[in-house]
């Protein structure tokens, strides 16, 4: 298992979880994936931050929501960059919206909050001490972020201005977001990993992925456009029964993904 100690630019790094109840949250995700918590912010906030951690490493965290949030959880996704700044900035000239505008958490780092044109939220972070998860591609850890859209067209041109992401049409029945030369960085901290994901069957350019775009099909307006998170697991089957022993609901059934046998 190999530790991250930060990302390149344009890479998804962080995410956690806003929860009308973050103490249920966090009973139901250490439960079902076997996380340990710790509440960083100091005695007598006003809300909660169990910062997620797995084999000692983090992997996420579950909080409080915003004062004025409708009542729902969501999972946030934070990507890496130099600036919130000057991605606000991006953000703007692509047309788009900012949310939250960029300011410091302590000596930790500099978030910003944004919408991209379809309403779409995320967050960017610019790490000081913190330096993202830890901890991904492992079974009870971050495996991939999704953007759920019904302007896939419009996310590309968005997504690619501000952040220099593309979409080449990678084989196996997903469209992902690439990030050109982040493989090469991967293949910098994990020598031969290019050579092992040929040999598993991953098409040519996988390993500059760092998101899934999947357009939303309903007929009607009940699934708005939103970011989500994708774990891994040793078996989804047995996390799909962990998951409604825990009061969970099961959403989509276990099947196999298109690309995936």
């Amino acid at each position: 298992m190999m530790e991250r100690d930060g990302y390149p630019p344009g890479v998804p790094c962080w995410i956690d979880t806003t929860q009308p109840d973050p103490e249920s949250a966090v009973d139901f995700y250490k439960g079902l994936f076997g996380w340990e918590f710790e509440d960083v912010l100091p005695p007598g906030s006003p809300g909660k931050y169990f910062v997620a951690r797995l084999h000692g490493g983090d992997v996420g965290a579950v909080g409080s929501q915003p004062e004025g949030a409708p009542p729902m959880a969501v999972w946030n996704t934070y990507v890496w960059v130099e600036s919130a700044d000057e991605t606000a900035s991006k953000v703007i000239d692509a047309g788009s919206t900012v949310l939250m505008d960029p300011f410091d958490i302590m000596n930790s780092g500099r978030i910003a909050a944004f919408a991209d044109p379809s309403g779409a939220a995320f967050c960017v972070w610019q790490a000081k001490e913190h330096r993202g998860a830890k901890i991904v591609n492992e079974p009870g850890s971050l495996n991939f972020n999704d953007l759920n859209t019904r302007d896939p067209e419009g996310a590309k041109s968005f997504y690619g201005s501000v952040f220099g992401w593309e979409t080449p049409g990678l084989n196996g029945g997903f469209e992902m977001w690439t990030l050109p030369g982040y493989g090469d960085h991967l293949e910098q901290a994990d020598p031969g990993l290019r050579e092992r994901m040929a040999d598993t069957g991953a098409p040519a350019g996988f390993e500059d992925v760092v998101a899934s775009l999947n357009p939303i099909v309903d007929d009607g307006p009940e699934t708005p456009p939103h970011w989500g998170v994708t774990f891994a697991v040793d078996d989804a089957d047995a996390i799909a029964d962990r998951a409604r022993e825990l009061g969970g609901q099961v959403v989509a059934a276990p099947f196999d993904a298109p690309g995936s046998g």
